[in-house]
């Protein structure tokens, strides 16, 4: 399927000139018909050789309704542009100009229309003259008369070529459908209708709304029932589930799969600046937004409510009061916030190269890192690099050497506060560095730093303050003498060893805590399993006890951490067995 919108004045012709093509009277309310005014979007369909099915959507030209037209075209990637051949070029022609051109659309039939009542020439002419000064530079001019069928099949010809050009959007894109109607159908419920973009919808997704889940029940393109569509297409859908969220205006979504924000900063064309308090346009929805200068061209708009945007997407921002139109490309929908003094303006110099395309090593570069799901919700390709991958997160380059050239400072700060702790958790470091996780912090640790459970140490004669070191020491040759007699609480209080320095003396290899108020030498797990496998298999308790010459109070504890370490293996009836 192939969508068209119109444009045009009020009054032009637009929707005679559908209904000439199509055989099918856009206009579907009463108050349409009577006024001889289009008020809401009207759909038309027919179907042409060499293209297949073409799909209207038939814009009101009023400037009341500027916001209607809006919608109609935001989503639709070609225009049939008319103006009237018996009419000067008029200034709601030149809004809806304007804002083709800012909404980026580049495929265009212009229709003169009224060519039975008067030269076309002239209109003609100076229709002409106003494109070229847009994105729809070179569009095929046709003179046609709806009333008498006069130009409809040059018309239609035109039309066929232009949608022949149009590129072939991708199937299996995630899902952005902007919601321009929404109605209840008596048996069926909630439906509502847009222009999909690109994507297909399928009978029994589940799409969202922001946070909230729907699912649809049923798909209708061109007034018949299908089991999937894929865009280019106006749709309807039949949804279920928490529905009264749904209006005129929502926006479905693939769910996961887009980033709902309410601060974007974008670029913005157009003479003049826009207000504070301009309306943002994009696809079939109007918000109204705030307006922060960051520095020429570049703004940071705070919506009324989130929306779901990418890198490159195209919007326009309009004043209503003074009818001015601004093209606004969104270079990053997940801004930082700016909390200093200057910041507009450092913000400003890093989005000075930002052009709307999304490139993984600029995004990095700005970023400093990203996970892989927030480059899908952002539009950004993942693509190759000199960026590290850790997990997934993606590091930029400059960042990694700056955490890393960070870190032996940090270290030694903790070590000089914290001389019985000198290591430091990878968690801290994170919350130093205002990093996500500390798996990032531990992929970025170089030598002579190293990582020991968990924590960052630095080399290990520096891990021990002099006064614990030599207590240590003195229970070190104490262990040489018996190696499984561990000094009683009374003699580490002796030594001034209390749990904190025996929990340093442990980090740094120099004792192993075997349990609370016991540590034995870094060794002795090996000691024992050699001794225990001197003894009958399976083996007591009370046999394990008499062979390594030691108490109760440390064999328990000490065959315990075997067990766990899977060195012995305790069996049903309490004995146990060395397992390697």
């Amino acid at each position: 399927m192939h969508v068209i919108a119109t444009a045009g004045h009020v009054d032009h012709g637009k929707s005679t000139l559908v209904e000439a093509l199509t055989g099918a009277d856009p206009d579907r309310l009463v108050e349409e018909r009577r006024r001889g005014l289009t008020i809401e979007l009207g759909y038309c369909w027919t179907s042409w050789p060499d293209v297949g099915e073409v799909a209207f959507v038939d814009v009101p030209g009023h400037e009341r309704f500027l916001t209607t037209m809006l919608a109609g075209v935001g989503p639709v990637p070609a225009v049939l542009f008319v103006v009237a051949a018996d009419d000067p070029w008029m200034p709601q022609a030149a809004e809806h100009l304007a804002a083709l051109d800012a909404l980026g659309v580049r495929h265009a039939v212009i229709a003169v229309t009224r060519a039975d009542l008067t030269d076309p020439g002239p209109a003609a002419a100076q229709a002409t003259a106003e494109i070229a000064r847009t994105g729809l530079a070179g569009a095929r001019v046709v003179a046609v008369s709806g009333h008498t069928g006069m130009g409809l099949d040059d018309l239609r010809s035109a039309l066929v070529t232009m949608v022949a050009e149009l590129p072939d959007p991708d199937p299996d894109a995630d899902v952005r459908l902007w919601v321009d109607r929404r109605f209840t159908v008596r048996g069926a419920g909630t439906v509502v209708t847009g222009t999909l973009p690109a994507g297909t919808v399928r009978v029994g997704d589940t799409l969202a709304v922001g946070d909230t889940p729907v699912r649809v029940r049923g798909v209708q393109a061109l007034g018949s029932d299908e089991t999937a569509v894929s865009g280019v297409a106006r749709v309807a859908l039949n949804l279920s589930g928490r529905v009264d969220d749904v209006v005129r205006g929502s926006v479905l979504v693939t769910p996961g799969a887009w980033h709902h924000t309410s601060v974007v900063d974008v670029r913005i064309t157009g003479t003049d600046r826009p207000p504070v308090a301009p309306v943002l346009h994009i696809g079939a929805v109007d918000v109204a937004v705030r307006c922060r200068p960051l520095g020429d061209d570049l703004v940071r708009l705070t919506l009324d409510r989130a929306l779901p945007l990418r890198i490159g997407d195209r919007a326009l921002l309009r004043d209503p009061g003074r009818r001015m139109i601004w093209r606004a490309d969104v270079l990053d929908p997940d801004p930082p916030r700016l909390r200093r003094r200057g910041a507009a303006a450092r913000r400003a110099r890093q989005l000075a190269g930002a052009d709307g395309t999304a490139r993984l090593a600029d995004e990095l570069a700005r970023r400093g890192l990203l996970h892989r799901e927030q480059l899908r919700r952002l539009g950004i390709p993942e693509e190759a690099g000199d960026h590290l991958a850790i997990g997934p997160w993606l590091v930029a380059p400059a960042l990694a050497r700056a955490v890393a050239d960070r870190l032996p400072a940090l270290v030694q700060q903790h070590a000089h506060a914290h001389p019985l702790d000198p290591a430091v958790p990878l968690t801290v470091l994170a919350s130093q560095l205002r990093l996500p996780t500390s798996d990032v912090v531990r992929a970025l640790v170089r030598p002579p730093l190293r990582v020991v459970g968990g924590r960052v140490a630095g080399p290990a004669t520096e891990v021990l303050p002099s006064k614990v070191r030599t207590a240590v020491d003195v229970v070190r040759r104490d262990l040489l003498a018996a190696p499984f007699v561990a000094p009683t609480a009374d003699r580490l209080r002796e030594l001034g060893l209390d749990d904190r320095a025996l929990g340093a003396a442990d980090r740094s290899g120099q004792l192993w805590r075997v349990g609370p108020g016991i540590v034995l030498l870094p060794d002795a797990a090996d000691a024992a399993v050699t001794l225990l496998r001197e003894l009958e298999q399976p083996f007591t308790t009370s046999a394990a006890r008499e062979r390594l010459g030691t108490t109760r109070r440390v064999v328990l504890p000490l065959l315990d951490q075997l067990d766990r370490a899977g060195r012995t293996r305790r069996l049903a009836d309490d004995r146990r067995e060395v397992a390697r």
